[in-house]
C-alpha cells in the first residue's frame, strides 16, 4: 500500500470528484487509475459520499490513495476511516479536524492562506498545504511561501487548475494539483473523463521532463 507521498510522487494530481454518485464511483475511479492517477478525493458535500469511498477503497486501495475532501467536523473524521478513506481534505485550516486525523493516522490536507495557517498546519502534522483557492493565490505567493517552508513540505496548488496553468506554479515551487471540474463533473461522460484525464497527465509529463 503506498503513502501519499508515494501516490504523489507517482502523478502530482489529485482527482477532486464532487458531487459523484456511489453506483459511478468504481467505473469513474477506473478511468483515472488507468490514466495514472493516485489520489482520489470525494468531498462529503456529494451523495453518499461515504459509499462512493468504500467502493473505490475496495477495488483500488492497493494502487490509489483513497479519502475525502470538504472534511469540516471532527465527527466526520472516523467515518471516513471507517470507510476506508485515508486522506482528510479540507477547505480550511480547522485543528479539530487536523487532531482527529492525526490521531488516526489518516494524512490531513487543509486548506491554507498564509504563512501563520501554514506553519500551524504543519506543527499539528499537516502532509500536504493545500493553497486554496489558487485563483486568488498566484504563482508568486507560492514561491514567496516557499522560501520559509521547510523543503519537506508538500504544496499542492488547488482551484482552476487546468493543464495550462501547472507550469507558472510548478515553476515556483508547487508539488501537487488539486483538480475539480476541469477533470470531473456528475454530467460528464467517462470518455470525457479519460481525455480530460490524459490531458493533464500529459502536462505533468511535460513538466516533470523539464525538472
Amino acid at each position: 500500500m503506498m503513502s501519499l507521498r508515494q501516490a504523489l510522487d507517482a502523478a502530482p494530481l489529485i482527482a477532486i470528484l464532487r458531487g459523484l454518485l456511489p453506483e459511478n464511483a468504481v467505473d469513474t475511479a477506473a478511468v483515472l487509475v488507468e490514466a495514472g492517477f493516485r489520489v482520489i478525493e470525494v468531498p462529503l458535500n456529494s451523495p453518499d459520499p461515504f459509499d462512493s469511498i468504500a467502493r473505490i477503497a475496495d477495488r483500488f486501495s492497493d494502487v490509489a490513495v483513497v479519502g475525502a475532501g470538504t472534511v469540516l467536523s471532527a465527527q466526520d473524521v472516523a467515518a471516513v476511516q471507517d470507510a476506508g478513506g485515508r486522506i482528510v481534505v479540507a477547505p480550511n485550516m480547522n485543528t479539530a479536524v487536523g487532531q482527529a486525523a492525526v490521531d488516526r493516522d489518516l494524512d490531513w490536507c487543509p486548506g491554507v492562506f498564509t504563512p501563520s495557517e501554514a506553519f500551524a498546519a504543519l506543527d499539528l502534522g499537516a502532509s500536504v498545504l493545500k493553497f486554496f483557492p489558487a485563483e486568488i493565490v498566484p504563482p508568486t505567493a507560492i514561491g514567496a511561501m516557499r522560501a520559509v517552508l521547510p523543503r519537506t513540505a508538500i504544496v499542492a496548488a488547488v482551484g482552476g487548475i487546468v493543464p495550462e496553468k501547472m507550469s507558472p506554479y510548478w515553476d515556483k515551487g508547487a508539488d501537487a494539483f488539486g483538480l475539480g471540474s476541469a477533470l470531473f463533473k456528475p454530467d460528464y461522460a467517462l470518455e470525457d473523463v479519460r481525455a480530460r484525464a490524459q490531458g493533464f497527465m500529459d502536462a505533468v509529463s511535460h513538466l516533470k521532463a523539464r525538472s
